[in-house]
C-alpha cells in the first residue's frame, strides 16, 4: 500500500496475545485514518450494553493518512473509545510524537481488548512487539512514568501512558502523550481498567508515497503558505491559543456569563503569560511552535517547569471555576498533565460544583470541610489532588460533571449545563448551540463550531470563503464545511491549530475550491484518486457512523439538545428558543441526509456512502436503554489512593 502502512495490530491483554492484521484496503479507501477508521472499528466491533470500564470496550490508536509525511502538522494521534465520561462515542486527537513514531514503526492502527491480570506496558519497536510487567510503573504519575520509559528504552522512543487518575478510573481521566499532550474523553480511565500503564513506541522506518516528488512539492507550497500566514506569524507562533483568553469570552463562574475582553482580569489576558514564558515549543514536524514552555515562579511549585498550557486551562480551571490566579492555574494545569486528567472535564465539573456550593445545595459536610467558595483557589488545588486519588468529596469530582449531578440530585442538574454529558456553556439558538448539539462526542468547539462561525481569527483565507459564499450566516451550512473540514483533519492526522483556522485544519485550502488540495495530496500519497467529492464522502461517512455508534448507546434526537440556565428555561422565551433550536437541528438533519424525526442516517445516505449495513444494524437492534450518561458503579468500589504529585 503506498500512503498506509498496511498493518494493524490487535492486543488482546486477557489471553496476552499480539497479533498483526492487514489494514483492509477499503477501510483505508473509504475512512481515511486516525479518527475514521477508529469509528468503524468501534461501531462493528461494539454493541450496546458495553460498560465503558469493563472488558468489552476497545481502545483505538491510529495516526492519520498523511501522518509521518513532509506534510507539517501531522503528528495527530486519534485515540478513541466508549467514553466512560459521556458513555459515547468518546476520542481524542493528541499531538507530541506518539502519532509519527507509530506510524515509522509500521502502523495504522492499534486495537487493545481484554484485561490483563496485572499491570503491563506494551513495547514496539519497528516490527518487534511485546507486553512487558509494569509494577514497578504502577502508582508513577505521567511525567515519572514518561522519564522512566525513556530512560530504560533510549531515546527516541515516544511514551503514551497513564498516571494515578486512570489507575484509579477518574472518568476524567486521559491518555498523555510525552509528558504534556492529552487525548481527552476519559479514555486514560479506560487504560487503567485494562491494567494497561504505558506503551512505548520506536520507529525507523517511513510510508511509501505513490508519488513522493509530487507530494513533496505540495507540503513545500503547505509550509510556504503558512510559514507567510499572518494569523500563524502573529498570533499562533506568539501566543498560541493564549490569544482566546481575551479576545474568545471565557466562561465565568460556571458559565454565568462570558467575559468580553474589557472585563477578562488584566494578570489573565493573553500579554500577561509571557511573564513566566521561558520558551515556545511545538509537536513534532510542526514549526508553528503554539505552545509555551513556563517556569513557575513560587508558591508550592516554584520553578516547576510546564509546556503547553492552552486557552482551556485558563478558562476552565480559571475564570469558570471564579479563580484569577496565574500561579494557581499554573499549579492546576501541571497537576492535570501529570496525574494524567483533562482540564476541561477537571474544570467544568468543578465549576458545577462551585456553583451547588455557592447555591447552598451543597456545604461543607458534602465536601469532606473544602470551602469552594468561587475565588478560593488553594482548596480548588486541593480538590485536584484528591479527584486524581479519588479521595474524600474528588471521588464524586471523579466521576464527571453529568454524574456529579445526577449522584447528588436535588436540583444540581438543572445547573449542569451539558450536551450528552460534555459542557461548553450557554447559548441562544444559533450556530453554537447547533454545532455543540450535533457534535458526536458532546459539545464541542473542535467539531466544526470554530471554523464555521470563524471566530478565533481573522485569517484571510476565511474572508476569501465569506466572499465565495462557502462561509455564509447561514449557520447549517457552515457546520456542515465545519464539520467536514475537521472530521477531514482528524482523519488525515492534521493539527487544527491553536487558534483553529482553515489553514490549519486542511492543507491547501486556498488551492482551487474548498477540499481540491487535500484530495490532490492525498492521491499523490496513495495513489487511489480522490476528489473534492469523495473526500466530502469520506468525511459524511465518517459522522454517520459516529451517529449511528451513539444511537446504539441511547442516544436520541432529545439529545441534540440546548442547555439553558434554570430562571430562563422555565419561560415562554426560552421555550420558543428551544423550537427555534431544534428546528436548526432537524434542517441539519434534512441536508446531512439523515431522518428529521430522529436524527438518524437514511437508508438512501447510507447507501450512498457506501455503508448500507448500518442502515439493516439500526433497524434491527435497539438500545437497551435511553442514555442517562455511562454505567456507573458503587462509588467504594473504585480503586483509589496513591503517592500524591
Amino acid at each position: 500500500m503506498f500512503g498506509w502502512c498496511g498493518t494493524v495490530l490487535r492486543v488482546n491483554l486477557t489471553r496476552e496475545t499480539l497479533k498483526k492484521e492487514a489494514l483492509d484496503t477499503d477501510l483505508a479507501r473509504d475512512f481515511l485514518g486516525g479518527r475514521g477508521i477508529n469509528a468503524k472499528t468501534l461501531f462493528d466491533e461494539m454493541g450496546p450494553g458495553v460498560d465503558p470500564l469493563g472488558p468489552d470496550n476497545l481502545l483505538c490508536f491510529a495516526p492519520g493518512t498523511l501522518t509521518a509525511t513532509t506534510l507539517g502538522l501531522s503528528s495527530r494521534l486519534h485515540v478513541s473509545t466508549l467514553s466512560p465520561y459521556s458513555g459515547i462515542m468518546g476520542d481524542g486527537s493528541v499531538g507530541g510524537s506518539m502519532a509519527n513514531v507509530m506510524k515509522k514503526a509500521g502502523y495504522d492502527q492499534i486495537v487493545v481488548e481484554g484485561v490483563s491480570d496485572k499491570p503491563v506496558y506494551l513495547l514496539i519497536e519497528d516490527g518487534e512487539v511485546s507486553l512487558r510487567p509494569a509494577d514497578d510503573l504502577w502508582g508513577l504519575d505521567t511525567w515519572a512514568t514518561t522519564d522512566r520509559l525513556v530512560e530504560r528504552h533510549g531515546k527516541g522512543v515516544s511514551v503514551a501512558c497513564i498516571g494515578q487518575a486512570g489507575e484509579n478510573l477518574v472518568r476524567l481521566a486521559s491518555t498523555m502523550v510525552d509528558k504534556y499532550s492529552s487525548a481527552s474523553r476519559g479514555s486514560g480511565a479506560v487504560w487503567g481498567s485494562k491494567n494497561l500503564k504505558a506503551m512505548v513506541v520506536r520507529g525507523t522506518g517511513r510510508p511509501e508515497l505513490f508519488d513522493r516528488k509530487g507530494f513533496l512539492a505540495l507540503s513545500k507550497e503547505d509550509k510556504l503558505f503558512m510559514a507567510k500566514d499572518r494569523v500563524q506569524k502573529e498570533v499562533a507562533s506568539v501566543y498560541g491559543s493564549h490569544y482566546g483568553i481575551t479576545n474568545w469570552y471565557p466562561g465565568y463562574r460556571n458559565f454565568e456569563k462570558e467575559l468580553p475582553p474589557e472585563e477578562v482580569p488584566e494578570q489573565l489576558r493573553h500579554e500577561a503569560w509571557k511573564e513566566f514564558e521561558i520558551d515556545r515549543v511545538g509537536c513534532q514536524s510542526c514549526h508553528i511552535k503554539c505552545k509555551n514552555l513556563y517556569k513557575i515562579p513560587k508558591g508550592d511549585r516554584k520553578d516547576e517547569i510546564g509546556e503547553g498550557m492552552e486557552y482551556e486551562a485558563v478558562y476552565c480551571l480559571g475564570t469558570n471555576c471564579g479563580v484569577e490566579e496565574p500561579i494557581a492555574i499554573m499549579e492546576m494545569e501541571n497537576l492535570c498533565d501529570a496525574y494524567g486528567m483533562d482540564v476541561i472535564a477537571v474544570g467544568n465539573t468543578v465549576a458545577l460544583a462551585k456553583e451547588l456550593f455557592n447555591r447552598g445545595i451543597i456545604d461543607k459536610n458534602d465536601t469532606q470541610g473544602l470551602d469552594l467558595s468561587w475565588e478560593n483557589a488553594k482548596d480548588q488545588v486541593e480538590l485536584v489532588h484528591m479527584t486524581a486519588m479519588r479521595e474524600g468529596f474528588g471521588n464524586l469530582i471523579a466521576e464527571g460533571m453529568y454524574s456529579l449531578a445526577k449522584i447528588i440530585g436535588n436540583g444540581a442538574m438543572d445547573y449542569c449545563y451539558h450536551v450528552k454529558g460534555l459542557g461548553r456553556g450557554v447559548y441562544p439558538a444559533g450556530l453554537f448551540s447547533l454545532a455543540h448539539a450535533i457534535a458526536t462526542r458532546g459539545a464541542d468547539h473542535l467539531r466544526g463550531r470554530s471554523w464555521a462561525s470563524g471566530e478565533n481569527s481573522d485569517e484571510d483565507v476565511l474572508k476569501d470563503l465569506m466572499k465565495k459564499g462557502i462561509i455564509t450566516d447561514d449557520p447549517v451550512q457552515s457546520m456542515i464545511h465545519g464539520e467536514r473540514v475537521t472530521t477531514l483533519a482528524d482523519a488525515v492526522g492534521r493539527c487544527k491549530g491553536a487558534v483553529n483556522t482553515w489553514t490549519c485544519a486542511l492543507p491547501l485550502i486556498w488551492k482551487g475550491s474548498l477540499f481540491d488540495g487535500l484530495a490532490d495530496m492525498l492521491t499523490k500519497a496513495t495513489g487511489i484518486t480522490y476528489t473534492g467529492k469523495t473526500i466530502e464522502d469520506a468525511s459524511d461517512r465518517i459522522g454517520a457512523v459516529e451517529r449511528a455508534f451513539n444511537a446504539r448507546q441511547g442516544i436520541t434526537i432529545a439529545d441534540d439538545m440546548l442547555p439553558q440556565r434554570p430562571d430562563f428555561k422555565n419561560t415562554q422565551e426560552g421555550a420558543e428558543e428551544r423550537e427555534v433550536h431544534m428546528a436548526m437541528v432537524k434542517e441539519w438533519y434534512r441536508e446531512n441526509g439523515y431522518e428529521p424525526e430522529t436524527g438518524l442516517p437514511t437508508r438512501e445516505a447510507c447507501e450512498r456512502l457506501n455503508i448500507g449495513y448500518i442502515a439493516n444494524i439500526l433497524e434491527e437492534s435497539q438500545p437497551s436503554e435511553k442514555w442517562d450518561g455511562p454505567l456507573l458503579r458503587d462509588l467504594a468500589d473504585y480503586p483509589t489512593g496513591g503517592k500524591r504529585v
